[in-house]
């Protein structure tokens, strides 16, 4: 069954209203009009094959006057294989709703990422892996993402390669420092790492 947003969702910002109305059909005109994305409705009308994957669950506690406070905090990433992720972090009292929060945050922080052929062992001109060395930071974690040839794969601990299939990187080279056992760190340095991509200034 389709959901029909016209009827079912009421937009309540600027750019929610320009894609409801179809003047914005694609993510990347979303993007590229410089208005945030701040409901997750937006992704959804836009990007119906986005896929989520839960990277982490874990348990956090607080002390406050009236006692022990228990919540759950969930990660998760979502992207579309091909060039589009986001990653994000929802916290509440049962795991069901923490992972429907941060699923729709990572929804509002879905960036574009930069791919191509930048391996020298390769020269293709493919779009499959990243087109040149990235490095993102997190905590005690460093991610650093290097070109690689087609066919390599991605060579890569188990959270950051989730990460890099959904962006749609095929193949790279990867190295880390730190903690990488901190799930939510390594993933964030990873997707810090991919967002570089397009933040880092080429001649």
């Amino acid at each position: 069954m389709k959901f029909d947003y016209k009827s079912e969702w009421i937009p309540k910002t600027r750019l929610g209203r320009l894609v409801q109305e179809g003047e914005i059909t694609s993510i990347g005109e979303a993007l590229a009009s410089g208005l945030s994305i701040k409901e997750a409705e937006i992704i959804d009308a836009l990007m119906p094959d986005l896929q989520d994957e839960v990277l982490d669950v874990n348990m956090v506690q607080r002390m406050t006057d009236s006692g022990r406070r228990v919540k759950f905090r969930a990660t998760v990433a979502v992207g579309n294989g091909d060039g589009y992720m986001g990653l994000a972090e929802g916290k509440d009292v049962q795991v069901g709703p923490a992972i429907r929060k941060a699923i729709d945050m990572a929804k509002r922080n879905i960036i574009q990422i930069k791919m191509g052929c930048g391996s020298w062992e390769c020269g293709c001109g493919l779009e499959h892996t990243v087109p040149f060395e990235v490095k993102g930071k997190a905590g005690s974690v460093t991610v650093v993402l290097k070109p690689a040839p087609r066919g390599l794969g991605i060579a890569s601990g188990g959270t950051a390669k989730k990460v890099l299939e959904l962006a749609g990187i095929k193949d790279v080279w990867t190295r880390s420092e730190g903690k990488t056992r901190t799930t939510i760190n390594f993933a964030k340095a990873t997707y810090k790492a991919l967002k570089r991509t397009v933040t880092t200034r080429t001649k």
